[in-house]
């Protein structure tokens, strides 16, 4: 398996896409089939999103060390608000919300925050 491998798939079978009156089987298979391979794409951009996320908090606890053995605070609100609007740019380019995108850093900013302020003790 390799990293970015889901370890479970979720399967889509036949009965799941029933065909609506007037439409054949063999366009129910090719619905089934498309179904199957998007779903499978998901599973292994979850997979790789956590392993991501991983990596990053990797780095951020690293920070976290740095700033506690050097008696700087948790947070440092200039650096977030540039990333953040660094992030909603990255988002609006990739054509995603940038709204979600920011709720999505800001959440993951107040973990790493969290995680500094818990080892500066």
């Amino acid at each position: 398996m390799t990293r970015t491998d889901a370890p479970h798939r979720e399967e889509t079978k036949m009965t799941d896409l029933t065909p609506p009156s007037g439409r054949d089987s063999a366009e129910a298979e090719r619905a089934d089939r498309l179904l199957r391979d998007h779903r499978s794409s998901i599973d292994r951009l979850d997979a790789i999103l956590v392993y991501t996320l991983a990596e990053r908090f990797k780095h951020t606890q690293e920070v976290g060390r740095l700033k506690a053995q050097h008696g700087l605070p948790a947070s440092d609100p200039a650096r977030e608000a540039r990333q953040i609007a660094r992030l909603e740019r990255l988002a609006e380019e990739a054509h995603l919300d940038p709204e979600f995108a920011k709720k999505f850093l800001t959440f993951i900013i107040s973990e790493v925050i969290r995680h500094h302020e818990r080892l500066k003790g």
